[in-house]
């Protein structure tokens, strides 16, 4: 996104086990992002995409496992404003501040290069401008964003994460709330983030046939569990997808492009139209 992220950077997670009260929902999981790759994370609900997601942000406290960053250091020896300098993540839900401007909520992707009274940060101005002008929302600087609908807030936060310029994004569902003309644009922007600016990516999805579209590397998740890690075509097989999700699941690679595309199969599916 910048012309600042040819720093190449990744992240790996190692046997990391994560839950809630006492309850595990990630069993000893391993997961590898790579600089300049797309890595999506899919699974039924409840697999544990997103908390998996979190312990790889340091936003959910690891109950065992380690994460740690492509020159060795461990995560968790980072400060929190040096940690989130190189790993940025979009969740799936932020409060809506009122009376905030567009463009005050994308600055607030600089907060970890300001000192006090948002001073030193000579590069702010710049990437807040680049990051609201890929996502689309430079139209709207000077919006409140209480009064967006859920799509234009979603690319908001989008670009407050761009503008924190990290060489690690991390996205849990980025293209919830938004029409499938943004989900399009939200899904060539993480593979352009990869491909000219060397970002490691990881993205939750629930469309198996966007993760096949865009990821270089696809984690399969359920019941807690990572079932398989491999390109779409290693992983998206009818077996595991099946088991999986509870419901048979066809795979198609067509013949011609080697695209690969899903297809769930309830009682309707194959009802040939009156």
């Amino acid at each position: 996104m910048t012309s600042e992220v040819a720093r190449a950077d990744g992240l790996t997670g190692s046997e990391l086990r994560l839950g809630y009260h006492g309850k595990t929902v990630v069993h000893d999981a391993a997961i590898t992002l790579r600089p300049a790759a797309v890595t999506a994370l899919v699974g039924p609900n409840g697999s544990g995409k997103s908390t998996l997601l979190r312990g790889l942000a340091r936003l959910h406290p690891l109950e065992h496992g380690e994460v740690v960053l492509a020159d060795g250091t461990p995560a968790r020896a980072l400060s929190p404003r040096d940690f989130a300098r190189r790993v940025t993540l979009l969740a799936q839900s932020r409060p809506t501040p009122s009376g905030v401007t567009v463009r005050d909520v994308v600055g607030y992707g600089r907060h970890p290069y300001r000192q006090r009274w948002r001073a030193g940060d000579p590069d702010g101005p710049a990437a807040i401008d680049r990051a609201m002008t890929v996502t689309g929302v430079d139209g709207m600087a000077g919006r409140p964003v209480d009064e967006l609908s859920g799509g234009e807030l979603q690319r908001v936060w989008l670009a407050t994460c761009l503008a924190q310029d990290t060489a690690i994004l991390l996205l849990d569902e980025p293209t919830t709330f938004l029409d499938l003309r943004y989900q399009v644009e939200i899904l060539d922007l993480m593979r352009d983030l990869a491909d000219t600016a060397g970002v490691a990516v990881g993205v939750v999805l629930h469309d198996l046939n966007q993760a096949a579209a865009v990821a270089d590397q696809v984690v399969l998740l359920h019941e807690g569990r990572v079932r398989g890690t491999g390109t779409p075509h290693e992983v998206f097989t009818e077996a595991a997808l099946t088991e999986a999700y509870g419901i048979r699941v066809e795979v198609i690679v067509d013949p011609v492009t080697n695209l690969l595309s899903t297809r769930p199969v309830g009682r309707h599916t194959t009802r040939i139209p009156a």
